[in-house]
């Protein structure tokens, strides 16, 4: 409980409360960074995200796109943890941040005017966690309130809700141990009237199931943006006017009527390279032609050159006709080949059109884990998936850089979408990377790579549950709200369409949703459309591309990945098995070259280049805290003659004694009658005293095995 005491009033303070999904969410404003445009602290539970929506006062100069920026900030102290970097202090966003600001992002860009050129800034800073309620889902609501309510022009407002299935039941925003059973974890972004993002992982959910949680939070998300439009009524701020991109109309006009023959046939091709040839050779043209009149024409180029493809990419789609000639449901020509690489775990590359992608799959031990140090609940990441797109993939000569928010997104999207066929630790004990490298792009990469990625997996000995393939599907609406959806898009229908619907899945359900919009959102019947097109293209691609090349997982991992052993042993025995300062076991890794993992619970992880070196290890262990069982058979060496018998090894270390009188079934006079030094027998527990010593008995031993071979059975 916090204790207030000031002197200062906050005269704009205004405080709007609600219920969601059983929990509290509160919006306070006027207290907080009075400064940006509008802040809003939420509260959900005791999750509290302060979230700033700040614009600059005049435009960028020289730009012809809208600069918007959005930041997720994950604060250590927001969990009770101080940050495990060397300066102690909060540094580059995780992947976990980097990916909520996309989130974030997405379902709010469209939604700003598209002339719009004044820089805008979300600030979202996480300062405290529940973990039962989600920091992401308060971070979308306050930037929909702060935007909302900002003088910011902006077309919201947004509700933003998670959905799981328990039990086969949906959920919405689900606990932390409901996410943990959850087999589906979908957030759902809406205006009041349609769907402006969905963002999914999925355990194989049929589309119908999916579909039904898009519908429920749809609904659900009303009673946000009913609240926050009560928000705006009362305390909303007038919204600015901005000067609106300049932009020379008449001279598109005269463009379009003068080429638009000559723009058509440079459009009407299946190759890249040949278009971009094609249309730069226009412009020259154009350069002759108009130039002269209109001396600044240059900075408007790149508007015309899009808003003249996409009137004819546009009206080409509604007529049901594509830039290469496709129906709108046919796939580009796929290949897929595995075993690309030598060396290397695992490799396969996919090509679909233009777009091609090459991944790569390495088996490690599990200590090559990823650590997470974050404000989620994930500690360690066993499977992981990168995606890298190099500026030759489109033709660009430009130098390599470290992975931006968009590699850092597909490279999520595509570990999404693989996780769930991923096998158990237990199952599988390796630590998973895949890589996929876009050597080619022209649409769809992310897709493209979660092709490439199952090949590899399978070429590696992966065992993954079922194959999973990945495809995009466009839209373009008309005037009057008709619209046309058409599948694997390539990289000019994605410029100028309206959406981006990405879904992967096995042919039982969807892992992965993803979807970008370039409009005000999707109805209900565009996304059944959507999820039912992107079923069948993802069938079709496993089934005459994918499976006739590798059908199954290979049964063997990599000759150059390593062996794994998995063993337990009792926790008590751990510090024998180590010895003292690490003696024991640095003397078994030195003897066997084999690396060796034990967790706290005592499961010990044995990996070597070849299987006979993590046998050997194994025998090490198993040696050291070997415990005989009273009643069992054991095969040992005599090790020790005494006059009132013969002490056997049953393993390094641990022996026990042959009485004389157990020595035989007939009475000797001495023990060396019976056995000599070095000898192998068989000998039986028949007891252990309360110091450990262990007593056997040979004579019984070979009684049991006489009748067990009677019976037909083998002794080993």
């Amino acid at each position: 409980m916090s204790t207030i005491i000031t002197h200062r009033q906050f005269p704009g303070y205004h405080k709007y409360e609600m219920e969601l999904a059983g929990r509290p969410l509160t919006l306070e404003v006027g207290k907080l960074a009075e400064l940006a445009n509008a802040a809003v602290m939420v509260g959900y539970g005791d999750t509290r995200v302060l979230v700033c929506a700040t614009a600059s006062a005049r435009p960028r100069d020289g730009i012809d796109f809208f600069p918007l920026s959005v930041d997720f900030e994950e604060k250590m102290y927001a969990v009770g943890r101080i940050p495990g970097s060397f300066n102690r202090r909060e540094g580059r966003p995780g992947e976990k941040g980097i990916l909520t600001s996309r989130v974030i992002d997405r379902p709010i860009r469209p939604l700003f005017p598209y002339d719009f050129r004044n820089d805008v800034s979300i600030m979202a800073t996480v300062m405290a966690v529940d973990h039962d309620c989600s920091p992401e889902i308060a971070a979308l609501i306050g930037t929909s309130a702060a935007l909302a309510i900002s003088d910011i022009p902006w077309n919201g407002p947004v509700g933003a809700v998670k959905m799981g299935l328990v039990d086969g039941e949906l959920v919405i925003n689900p606990t932390s141990e409901q996410r943990k059973v959850s087999d589906l974890d979908v957030t759902v972004v809406s205006t009041g009237k349609k769907v402006v993002m969905i963002e999914a992982g999925a355990n194989e959910v049929p589309n119908d199931k999916m579909f039904e949680a898009i519908q429920k939070a749809h609904k659900e998300n009303q009673k946000q943006i009913e609240l926050i439009n009560k928000m705006v009524a009362e305390i909303g701020k007038p919204k600015f006017d901005y000067p609106h991109a300049a932009f020379d109309q008449e001279l598109f006009d005269d463009i379009v009527a003068n080429f638009m023959d000559e723009a058509k046939a440079a459009m009407d091709t299946d190759d890249k390279n040949v278009r971009e040839q094609r249309w730069n050779a226009m412009i020259e043209k154009w350069h002759e032609k108009y130039l002269e009149d209109h001396p600044d024409m240059d900075q408007y180029l790149e508007e015309i050159t899009y808003k003249f493809q996409k009137k004819i990419v546009k009206a080409w789609l509604l007529e049901g006709h594509r830039v290469d000639g496709r129906q709108k449901n046919e796939i580009r020509p796929l290949s897929a080949e595995v075993g690309v690489l030598p060396r290397v775990h695992g490799s396969g590359l996919f090509t679909r059109g233009q777009t091609q992608v090459l991944s790569v799959c390495t088996l490690d031990t599990l200590s090559a884990c990823q650590k997470l140090d974050t404000i989620w609940e994930e500690t360690e990441k066993r499977y992981m998936h990168h995606y890298n797109f190099p500026g030759y993939s489109v033709g660009e000569a430009k130098p390599a850089r470290s992975p931006g928010r968009r590699e850092i997104g597909h490279g999520a999207l595509a570990e999404r979408a693989l996780l769930p066929v991923i096998p158990s630790v237990e199952d599988f004990p390796y630590a998973i990377r895949v890589v996929s490298e876009v050597v080619s792009s022209n649409g769809s990469t992310s897709q493209g790579s979660i092709c490439g990625s199952t090949l590899a997996l399978m070429d590696a000995g992966v065992p993954i549950k079922a194959p999973v393939a990945g495809i995009s599907c466009g839209l373009i609406q008309d005037d009057n709200g008709g619209f046309t959806t058409f599948i694997d898009i390539q990289g000019v229908e994605d410029f100028h369409g309206e959406m981006d619907f990405k879904v992967a899945g096995t042919k039982k359900g969807i892992t992965a949703i993803q979807m970008d919009l370039k409009n005000d959102g999707l109805t209900m019947e565009i996304i059944k459309n959507a999820l039912d097109i992107t079923y069948d293209a993802r069938c079709e691609i496993l089934d005459q591309i994918m499976l006739p090349c590798i059908a199954e997982p290979r049964k063997e991992v990599s000759q150059y990945a390593p062996k794994m052993v998995i063993m337990h042993i009792n926790p008590d025995n751990i510090r024998d098995v180590i010895g003292k300062g690490g003696s024991v076991i640095q003397k078994i890794v030195a003897d066997t070259g084999a690396k060796i993992d034990i967790d706290d619970d005592g499961t010990i992880h044995i990996a070597a280049a070849d299987a006979s070196a993590c046998d050997a290890a194994k025998k090490c262990i198993d040696d050291i805290v070997f415990v005989p069982e009273i009643g069992k058979l054991y095969y040992g060496r005599v090790v020790r003659l005494m006059t009132f018998g013969a002490f056997v090894e049953l393993a390094p270390g641990k022996d026990g004694l042959v009485h004389i009188s157990k020595l035989a079934d007939h009475r000797i006079e001495k023990v060396e009658d019976a056995c000599k030094i070095g000898d192998m027998m068989w000998v039986k527990v028949t007891d252990i005293d309360e110091k450990g010593r262990v007593n056997l008995s040979h004579k019984d031993a070979m009684r049991e095995i006489a009748a067990k071979e009677a019976n037909g059975e083998r002794v080993k």
